[in-house]
């Protein structure tokens, strides 16, 4: 197909970078007044642990089991887009050979005849771009939907999960750009292993809207 639009679509949401956990700020539970002391430490102390933490972005979302759910309803319907375009691009060659061969053997009858068929290629190829950019944007807006979804949901139950740790901030190894941190920091394995009790087995059931 001569001019084609091109249909791109981003693959999984394990890329996405959108989500954006910015640092999230939390108070420790205790009263007013001791938040409001500065915290004093021996730096030769090596068993001093500061109220901060941080989250390894690319592990949780690899691992958080509604994120991987996620992943795969926009590879679903990312597959469903591209199935509906070929389904048309193979409607439109088709025709478009059948006219070239009819073009060729002079099997119109009339220039008129054969103008009509020319009009009727040209709306073909109009349709499959209208679909092709109507399919785009629907996933965008469905992978920007989704994207807050998860967004939010991490947000609630972090601070669920900070009730009982007390943190003063929480940060992500990504949008923080954190050059170095201390692994003691690192609390990733313990913020998944939270977010999937919460949210529970990977659902491989975005198929139970087919029950």
């Amino acid at each position: 197909m001569n001019n084609k639009t091109q249909f791109y679509i981003i693959g999984a949401v394990l890329a996405i970078a959108i989500i954006g956990l910015y640092v999230l700020y939390f108070t420790n539970g205790t009263n007013s007044k001791e938040s409001s002391n500065s915290i004093s430490f021996d730096k030769n102390d090596s068993t001093v642990v500061l109220p901060i933490a941080y989250v390894q972005l690319d592990s949780l979302l690899n691992n958080y089991n509604f994120s991987k759910d996620i992943n795969e309803q926009l590879i679903r319907k990312e597959e469903s887009a591209r199935a509906t375009l070929n389904q048309k691009e193979r409607q439109f060659n088709a025709a478009a050979q059948t006219f070239q061969k009819n073009a060729q053997n002079n099997a119109f009858l009339t220039q008129e005849r054969m103008q009509q068929e020319q009009q009727r290629l040209a709306q073909m190829e109009q349709d499959y771009q209208k679909a092709a950019a109507d399919l785009s944007q629907d996933y965008a807006l469905e992978q920007q939907r989704l994207n807050i979804q998860l967004n939010d949901t991490i947000k609630f139950y972090l601070k669920e999960y900070n009730k009982d740790k007390n943190y003063h901030m929480i940060f992500t190894n990504v949008v923080s750009d954190i050059l170095y941190a201390d692994k003691k920091y690192d609390i990733t394995n313990s913020v998944i292993e939270y977010l999937n009790k919460q949210y529970g087995p990977l659902k491989s059931a975005f198929d139970e809207k087919k029950k």
